[in-house]
C-alpha cells in the first residue's frame, strides 16, 4: 500500500483528506506542524509527502529545505490560491508539484497519482536498458542518473525531465509537451512548473567538458537538448 504523509495544521481538512485517500487505498499518516512533519519523515519511509505552506513551528518551505538536504521523497506542496510566489519558491526548492487551495478531492488524487507515476519502476525490456547521450547515463528502472560518472542528486521530476530531453536530442520540446509527458497534466496559462524544474536541472548538471551548453531555450517555443 502506498504510504503518504500529510503535513497540514488544518486538522479538520487533514482528517477529511486522510479519510478520502484511505478509501482510495492509500496509507496516510497526519501531523499538524512542520517540526512534527520533519521528524515523521526522518523516522519513517514514505512514498510521498503532501506539504502545506503555512504552518506553525516550521513552515512548508523550511521543511522542504531541510528535507532536500538528503532526501528525495516526492513532495506535493499545498499552496494558497493565486499565490504565485509560493508556487515558484516551492518548485525552486525542489517540490515535485503544487496544488492551490481550495482544491477538489479528485484533483488532489489526480496530482498524487501523476507524481507517483514518475517514480514507478519501469519493467519493460526497452526501459531496463541504460539511456545514454554524451556524458549522461540514465537507468529508468533504478531511477538513477549519472553525468561524467557522478551520480546526480535529482528529484523524480528532474530525472523524468532529463530523460525526456535526452531522448529527443536536437528536437524542440514545447512546455505543453513536457508538462503532459513529465508532470502528467495539461499546461495552463502562467504555469511555470516546467521552467522551474528545468532551471533546477540545469544547476545540477556539470558543465560539458567542451564548454558547450546542454539545453537551449527557444523563447516562445520550448527547449532543446543539444546533441553536439
Amino acid at each position: 500500500m502506498t504510504k503518504l504523509l500529510l503535513i497540514d495544521d488544518d486538522k479538520e481538512l487533514a482528517e477529511l483528506l486522510a479519510e478520502f485517500l484511505s478509501l482510495e487505498d492509500f496509507d496516510v499518516d497526519m501531523v499538524h506542524d512542520g517540526e512534527a512533519g520533519l521528524a515523521a519523515i526522518r523516522s519513517n519511509q514514505y512514498d510521498m509527502v503532501l506539504l502545506d505552506v503555512m504552518m506553525p513551528k516550521l513552515n512548508g518551505f523550511e521543511v522542504l529545505k531541510k528535507l532536500r538536504v538528503d532526501n528525495s521523497t516526492p513532495v506535493l506542496m499545498l499552496t494558497a490560491k493565486g499565490d504565485e510566489f509560493d508556487r515558484v519558491l516551492g518548485l525552486e526548492m525542489g517540490a515535485d508539484d503544487y496544488l492551490p487551495k481550495p482544491f477538489s478531492e479528485r484533483e488532489l488524487l489526480a496530482r498524487i497519482k501523476a507524481v507517483l507515476r514518475r517514480i514507478e519502476p519501469v519493467t519493460t525490456a526497452k526501459k531496463t536498458e541504460l539511456l545514454t547521450h554524451l556524458d549522461i547515463v540514465i537507468n529508468s528502472r533504478t531511477q538513477e542518473a549519472w553525468c561524467q560518472s557522478i551520480l546526480l542528486d535529482l528529484t523524480s521530476t528532474e530525472l523524468m525531465l532529463l530523460e525526456a530531453l535526452i531522448s529527443s536530442p536536437g528536437i524542440i520540446l514545447t512546455k505543453a509537451d513536457l508538462s503532459e509527458q513529465v508532470l502528467g497534466k495539461k499546461l495552463t496559462p502562467f504555469d511555470r512548473s516546467i521552467d522551474m524544474h528545468l532551471s533546477n536541472l540545469r544547476k545540477k548538471l556539470p558543465e560539458r567538458t567542451d564548454e558547450k551548453m546542454r539545453i537551449r531555450t527557444l523563447r516562445g517555443r520550448g527547449y532543446m537538448w543539444l546533441d553536439t
